[in-house]
């Protein structure tokens, strides 16, 4: 679903992301876990077509993002750790501009929102504007707006930060069934633990180069995923 072969970033002298190869496949839950500053965020940019990449090249369902990179957006959804969401409109007017652009159609919109909405207990707040949305709340309108179009591949970039215990359980929930039904997750995250239960493979980033991938067994055999990545953390330092 997601093929990043030889991915590498340049800022001035500093490789952000350095030769990186991953293959995220139908059905699994990716998670990609590293310090501040490893290369996540560039990576989960350059993924999403956001950020032109030196070299490498990024598919998604067989599509390269550098030769078509608009067929490739129309398969994916990118929630990023802090949503910058129109804030002139009400929560129900970004949903259908979100699928406007997706080209969602009206009966298909109407009850996703009014599923995801409900789930994330937001349908009341949907009339008032953006600007009024804690953070939280901006969190929730943009992980729904990412569900709109039921997208093959979701990218995410520290998708639980500023959630409620509740709010992440569902997404937990949101994400396996989206993967049970075929689609592939791939997501950054600094909660370690989450990122044990939830994942089907998991790589570790440390300077732009990856340092550990595969399923969580192989990663973390006996000991914990949080043992794992200090460890490495130590012995790549």
């Amino acid at each position: 679903m997601l093929k990043i072969e030889h991915l590498t970033k340049v800022y001035g002298d500093k490789k952000a992301v350095d030769d990186l190869s991953l293959h995220i496949r139908p059905g699994e839950i990716y998670g990609f876990i590293g310090h501040n500053g490893a290369g996540k965020t560039t990576t989960i940019k350059s993924c999403c077509g956001i950020l032109q990449y030196d070299s490498g090249e990024v598919f998604v369902d067989g599509v390269s993002m550098k030769e078509n990179p608009i067929a490739c957006k129309a398969k994916i959804a990118y929630i990023p750790d802090n949503p910058d969401l129109y804030e002139f409109m009400t929560g129900i007017q970004f949903l259908n501009f979100v699928a406007d652009i997706f080209g969602v159609s009206a009966g298909e919109r109407q009850e996703r929102i009014r599923k995801y909405a409900d789930e994330f207990e937001l349908t009341a707040d949907l009339a008032q504007p953006v600007s009024a949305y804690s953070h939280g709340m901006k969190q929730k309108l943009a992980i729904i707006s990412a569900l709109i179009h039921e997208p093959k591949l979701i990218i995410m970039d520290e998708p639980f930060v500023g959630l409620d215990p509740k709010a992440s359980h569902i997404l937990k929930g949101i994400m396996r069934d989206i993967c049970d039904r075929g689609g592939a997750i791939f997501f950054s995250t600094h909660v370690l633990e989450v990122a044990e239960k939830l994942c089907d493979k998991v790589a570790i980033i440390k300077g732009g180069k990856l340092i550990k991938s595969g399923t969580m067994e192989e990663v973390k055999g006996d000991t914990s995923l949080e043992n794992v990545f200090l460890e490495l953390e130590d012995d790549n330092a």
